[in-house]
């Protein structure tokens, strides 16, 4: 009993500290406890103890909480010795300069993905994005990319669950999606228009562990006046051979498992 007492405080210890990965800068202990259907008697006793060890700070301004230097030490060495990141950015790098557009990676984490690295547009004006914010799987080019290669239980999970308006192009009709991730599938690619980010536009194209397990995904991003059909069909061909140098360094030896999103090549 005593172990499962203590994995149960753990699980809440993480759920907390998990809210500060997206939503709002700060949170009160009302909207923790709401969240996460605990007491606020509880939420404050892990305010306290995540707030002594660095981790949370009070916010003044808000009389709330949000992450402390200790979670900022944590996410930077996190970051720096991400496989998946170092891998990544000399081939971000060339396809920035062979698109001229904003180049990301993005990691799956769970119950979504969050931004790992950019390398940034030339051009005036650009797109950038929001590192180590988590974003749900089903809005926009590298979630949905993420999605379609997940193993079908796993989709179904995203799919059965609520698919919240980030924007009114946001696609939250579930057999809609469905469709989309069978098409994604069959062109190795992902293409978006303001489903996420209002006014943006991306092509994403998967990254594959040395087992098959999608984790991540690379993407072009832009304004979508420049991120247009024209433009994805440019960029298609380089963003999937990138992404492919990238799962290869990562041990990836092509085919998928079986029950990954499609059949084994």
């Amino acid at each position: 009993m005593a172990d499962i007492n203590g994995t149960e405080a753990a699980a809440r210890v993480a759920d907390v500290l998990l809210l500060f990965t997206d939503g709002p800068d700060s949170l009160g202990v009302s909207a923790i406890a709401r969240r996460l259907g605990l007491s606020k008697a509880v939420v404050h006793r892990i305010l306290r103890t995540l707030t002594d060890r660095g981790l949370l700070a009070a916010d003044p301004v808000s009389r709330g909480y949000r992450l402390g230097p200790a979670s900022a030490a944590l996410g930077a060495r996190a970051l720096r010795e991400s496989k998946v990141r170092t891998v990544a950015m000399p081939v971000l790098r060339e396809l920035q300069a062979a698109t001229d557009e904003t180049t990301t990676i993005s990691a799956r984490v769970p119950d979504g993905r969050v931004y790992l690295d950019q390398v940034e547009s030339t051009q005036e004006i650009k797109m950038t994005v929001e590192v180590g914010r988590r974003f749900p799987l089903h809005a926009g080019g590298s979630s949905t990319c993420i999605l379609a290669f997940l193993p079908p239980h796993e989709q179904e999970a995203v799919l059965a669950d609520e698919l919240a308006a980030m924007t009114h192009r946001t696609v939250t009709d579930g057999a809609v999606l469905r469709a989309r991730l069978a098409e994604v599938r069959a062109a190795g690619y992902a293409h978006s228009i303001g489903e996420r980010q209002s006014g943006a536009a991306s092509v994403a194209a998967p990254v594959f562990a040395f087992d098959g397990t999608v984790v991540g995904a690379i993407s072009v991003c832009g304004p979508a006046d420049r991120v247009d059909d024209a433009a994805r069909e440019r960029f298609a061909p380089l963003l999937t051979d990138a992404a492919d140098r990238i799962s290869r360094a990562l041990g990836w030896r092509g085919g998928l498992p079986d029950d990954a999103g499609q059949e084994s090549a």
